[in-house]
């Protein structure tokens, strides 16, 4: 783990944006109208997909993929101006967040500007070809890394150029294709500017790494990227976590496998909490029932990490937007959706530094299906429950017998004989020391 990473990341809620499909104009200028709200779901950093210019060669879609950068020192003109931008920055700032960008240093677009003055710096398939090593991504062609350190220096030049316009951290997108000792060089780099910047790593599962490795491809394991980085995506965990609301495997593997978390990555690892972003199903699509909506939506904030939302989870939408077209986020059920004023409750939650620096544990519970977490710290122990079934039950907890409030409903919450009668709200108290 980077040795600066600060723990009361943890503590943090993101907000991802993918600008061209967030409001009516897609601009940076009408984002920025909407940061006031942003702020007031308790959100800490604002984080934008790609913001550069979109290749047209072989592009998706009727205007390409954002991922598929032909200028990484441009906007989008679809976005607005360099102008536009800063004053984004600025008003994010102003609003009392931080804004992150997307880093898509894997590839470029086949028409990037990087193509056309250094194609020595690309890969070549056994053909001699410009292509990408993996995945089905006809619309980029790959780096590499291993050719001329000369595109160290230029990518890090870049990484550095946005720092100094004021953005304040990079998610980076599939960062474990992209040598490690490259990411370190870039942080150290960057830190020159900005001590404080934020690096967060889309890392990939362990099925995707043993894949890569199998076809003779070097690929970062997120505790490989913990060196560089202070956040990691849990694509670790997440597979099982969607087998799981899609029946096809038990909630006691998931929680079996974010146990392993504590003890397979360093002390003060910070992972990235999210049900749904650009690349998955949104969450509303996927349960049953606003009440395991809101449970779900709760047990994310409280686990243990950085918590992001995607833009429109707020107004529990179901469908999830191309990203290679027009396709916009359906506000329309904002108000009555009542998750915006649940995010709030759980923001505030969240910001207690017991989050950050208690000691967690997450356990599977004996009812149903049940999970609690806790965090214990020299003035508290904070305990939450969860109960995703939405089955009838008293829950063993080893706990104090009491009486106690609980942090989201205010209502009283009786501990006897050592149990906690079940919910179909989520269940979270302090017990103070």
């Amino acid at each position: 783990m980077a040795l600066d990473t600060n723990l009361s990341l943890r503590q943090s809620v993101i907000y991802q944006v993918y600008n061209r499909n967030h409001n009516h104009t897609g601009t940076f200028r009408e984002l920025i109208y909407d940061l006031k709200r942003i702020k007031e779901l308790g959100v800490d950093i604002v984080y934008l997909l790609p913001i550069h210019p979109i290749g047209k060669k072989d592009k998706k879609g009727s205007l390409g993929c954002p991922y598929s950068i032909q200028d990484y020192r441009e906007v989008n003109p679809e976005y607005g101006t360099l102008e536009d931008f800063k004053d984004l920055i600025k008003a994010t700032h102003e609003h009392g967040m931080k804004l992150m960008i997307d880093v898509v240093y894997n590839h470029t677009s086949r028409d990037s500007v990087l193509l056309k003055t250094h194609p020595e710096w690309f890969y070549k398939n056994d053909e001699g070809e410009f292509a990408n090593r993996i995945g089905d991504w006809s619309d980029v062609t790959d780096l590499d890394y291993t050719k001329d350190v000369a595109l160290w220096d230029e990518l890090i030049d870049i990484l550095k150029y946005w720092a100094a316009l004021g953005v304040d951290g990079y998610r980076c997108d599939v960062a474990s294709f992209i040598p490690i000792k490259f990411w370190i060089k870039a942080r150290s780099e960057v830190a020159k500017i900005n001590p404080d910047f934020i690096w967060l790593a889309e890392s990939v599962d362990g099925g995707f790494i043993k894949g890569v490795r199998s076809l003779g491809y070097e690929v970062c394991s997120d505790s490989e990227l913990y060196q560089a980085f202070d956040i990691c995506y849990d694509y670790d965990v997440y597979c099982y976590f969607k087998d799981y609301l899609l029946g096809k495997s038990s909630l006691a593997e998931y929680v079996k496998r974010v146990q392993l978390q504590e003890y397979i990555y360093p002390g003060n690892y910070v992972k990235l909490r999210c049900l749904e972003n650009h690349d998955q199903a949104r969450i509303a699509s996927l349960v049953q029932s606003k009440e395991q909506l809101n449970m779900w939506t709760a047990f994310n904030y409280l686990q243990k990490g950085a918590t992001m939302i995607y833009a429109g989870q707020e107004a529990s939408c179901q469908h999830q937007p191309s990203l290679f077209d027009v396709d916009k986020v359906d506000w329309s059920h904002y108000n009555e959706a009542g998750m915006a004023d649940l995010m709030k409750q759980l923001a505030i939650i969240k910001k207690d530094p017991v989050m950050s620096e208690g000691y967690y544990e997450i356990e599977l519970g004996t009812v149903g299906d049940t999970v609690y977490l806790s965090y214990e710290s020299s003035v508290k122990q904070r305990l939450a429950i969860f109960n995703f079934s939405l089955k009838a039950g008293d829950l063993f907890m080893d706990v104090a017998d009491g009486t106690y409030k609980n942090l989201l409903t205010q209502q009283d919450v009786i501990v006897k004989n050592k149990t906690v009668t079940l919910s179909n709200e989520p269940i979270i108290f302090d017990i103070n020391k």
